[in-house]
């Protein structure tokens, strides 16, 4: 299946999830709650540290997701989990969440055994994580009138091509190996390679670049609120916002258009 068609299995399991963790939350914290799909992030509502939680499928369906909250809305969101204000996170903190997690990971996988096949699920709290090349897909949950808590979902590669593979009774199920295979990424992982941000660009006539002087401004194609491009032999990445790391230029990732090792396939 194409990335396109890939991304779009990612986003319909992200929908199952989505229901099945809304269900969840409802029993634990007695209130009603809903999950949605975003088309990008919600960057507004990405505070504090993140804390990661791995789930991991095995049976008619393998690979991993990764599920990322924010810690002062994780604070919030276990008060109400717990009826008792939470003012630091802790580790009973994650152990409730977990369990919230556990319930709509196993719910998830009876909803969907019909579709794909049995799997089990497994979940743990899990930190030093490294996202380069994962799909990401922007959850919101929100309970009534409140503020919506950011909840994003990391696709590895494994599972993706698991979402996006024939399903039973589709027809013939092909065994041809992909040309990511084909190249052995292993030998070259290693590698270093050079990559770039690029905040915009201009086309400028010969005679104007010739009288371009020490004070000149070059007006860019792009505005300032729009996500800086970080790019790979000249083609873009990722997509994100500038900041400033220990007095040096960095790039927070807020989207990547497709997974990144599919450009070293091409």
């Amino acid at each position: 299946m194409t990335n396109q068609g890939n991304q779009q299995a990612a986003r319909e399991f992200a929908g199952a999830f989505a229901e099945s963790l809304a269900d969840s939350l409802t029993r634990a914290a007695g209130r009603a709650w809903q999950i949605k799909v975003l088309e990008g992030p919600d960057l507004s509502a990405q505070q504090g540290q993140a804390i990661h939680f791995q789930i991991t499928l095995e049976g008619a369906l393998r690979g991993s997701f990764f599920v990322e909250l924010y810690q002062q809305q994780v604070r919030e969101l276990v008060s109400k989990i717990s009826g008792e204000v939470v003012s630091a996170f802790d580790e009973a903190d994650g152990n409730a969440l977990e369990e919230v997690l556990a319930a709509a990971a196993t719910a998830l996988a009876a909803k969907l055994s019909a579709q794909r096949g049995a799997f089990t699920c497994t979940v743990e709290h899990v930190s030093g994580l490294a996202f380069g090349g994962m799909l990401l897909m922007p959850l919101s949950a929100f309970e009534e009138e409140q503020p919506g808590i950011s909840v994003t979902l990391y696709f590895d590669g494994q599972l993706l091509s698991a979402l996006g593979a024939e399903l039973p009774g589709q027809g013939p199920a092909t065994k041809s190996k992909s040309a990511l295979d084909a190249l052995n990424l292993n030998l070259v992982m290693d590698v270093e390679l050079n990559v770039s941000l690029r905040f915009g660009q201009r086309q400028l006539p010969l005679h104007e670049v010739l009288e371009l002087v020490s004070g000149s401004v070059v007006e860019l194609d792009r505005q300032v609120d729009d996500p800086v491009e970080l790019l790979l032999d000249g083609k873009v990445i990722a997509r994100g916002e500038a900041v400033i790391v220990d007095g040096n230029y960095g790039l927070r990732v807020t989207e990547i258009p497709q997974p990144i090792a599919s450009h070293l396939a091409r």
